[in-house]
């Protein structure tokens, strides 16, 4: 990755990393290369390096370029998909017979990729909080090879320190990995922190705007990159060059849309606290948080995502998703509009019967950068 902008404030990384102008034009956003090969000046004389767009597209790189300088990583890696990615983080950091510790709470999805995929594969895994230092080390053996964490979690909202964490995984010889979705590299840095490897669903605030899937990969050395690059290749499930140009274009406002998301869903928090049908409000930047000091510490805000769990169980949870008129009932998160969903029936009903299991009455809420008194008020009226 180029290093002309490391030195630079993060608002001008976010719109300037890899986004060099176009040499031919002059354009001063990066082109669309929708291409899938590239002419040879002779036999292995490659232009750029380029070849082939699953081993390298020029849209692509100017993303990964921007990831890698957004997170103060040494590379980074763009994929079609966050599971996408993490599927080549493990299988590149993994071989049969390897154990991984997982959070105990932690996105449907991933938990499915460990429970129903990666086992098969002869991977063991187990589970731990991570909010907890002494737990996570307690839950390695011999050959624990990696630690994930996703602070802030989905849906819970718990911390994990990763200092904290990064130094047990180190001391056991494992690679700590973090999820940085739900905060973004705006937000919060875990390679300075002490993480090896930091995963994003680049679908969700990243991109922002509910209009594309994709999903990264930032390494913290270039023997790790490297490696991850080569199965990148290997198993081809790339970010394509739009999606690329798409999430690019997402994160030039990332912090503006960071800085709106965070104050819009405090003051959503703030007003859930006051609710007489809340029962809990699960928000690290509400001084009451369990993690809030830890939050403090490493997170720039406290970002965009609020849980609650309300009075009558999960038919009354149900209810006020489908009541909200301004908050969109759907899945997935991170983008400018706010979003409603129920966890326990939507996504993560595939961690239904394990130790992730959440609870029957939780609400998620995507804040997105509306009007907050308006927010406030369509979940007011969703209440009751």
């Amino acid at each position: 990755m180029s290093h002309e902008h490391l030195d630079k404030s993060f608002e001008t990384i976010a719109i300037h990393a890899g986004n060099t102008a176009d040499p031919l034009t002059g354009a001063v956003v990066p082109p669309i290369y929708q291409v899938s090969t590239y002419k040879q000046d002779g036999v292995g004389g490659l232009r750029g390096g380029y070849e082939y767009s699953r081993s390298a597209n020029p849209t692509r790189t100017a993303l990964e370029e921007n990831l890698a300088a957004l997170e103060g990583g040494r590379r980074g890696l763009a994929f079609a998909s966050g599971l996408a990615a993490e599927d080549c983080l493990l299988r590149t950091l993994l071989a049969p017979g390897d154990h991984v510790v997982i959070p105990n709470d932690a996105y449907g999805g991933t938990f499915r990729l460990f429970a129903k995929v990666v086992s098969r594969w002869g991977v063991e895994w187990s589970v731990a909080d991570t909010s907890d230092p002494a737990s996570v080390r307690a839950a390695i053996t011999p050959r624990t090879k990696v630690v994930w964490v996703e602070t802030p979690s989905n849906p819970l909202l718990g911390i994990t320190d990763i200092a904290a964490v990064a130094e047990v995984a180190s001391t056991a010889g494992a690679k700590l990995v973090v999820d940085n979705t739900f905060a973004s590299p705006y937000l919060q840095q875990p390679l300075s922190l002490g993480a090896d490897v930091v995963v994003h669903s680049l679908t969700k605030y990243m991109g922002g705007h509910s209009d594309v899937v994709g999903g990264a990969l930032i390494a913290n050395s270039a023997e790790i990159g490297e490696e991850l690059a080569y199965h990148q290749n290997a198993m081809g499930a790339v970010a394509g060059p739009f999606d690329a140009w798409l999430v690019l274009r997402g994160i030039k406002t990332l912090p503006v849309r960071m800085d709106r998301h965070s104050e819009n869903a405090g003051k959503v928090a703030e007003m859930l606290t006051r609710h007489g049908k809340v029962t809990q409000v699960l928000y690290p930047g509400l001084p009451e948080h369990p993690g809030h000091d830890v939050a403090a510490k490493q997170m720039r805000a406290f970002g965009g995502m609020v849980s609650f769990r309300v009075e009558g169980g999960e038919q009354a949870a149900v209810d006020v998703c489908n009541r909200t008129k301004l908050f969109t009932l759907g899945e997935s998160l991170g983008g400018v509009e706010s979003l409603i969903e129920h966890p326990g029936r939507m996504t993560h009903a595939s961690v239904a019967g394990s130790a992730l299991e959440v609870p029957a009455d939780l609400v998620r809420v995507s804040v997105g950068i509306e009007n907050a008194d308006d927010l406030l008020a369509d979940l007011q009226q969703a209440l009751g």
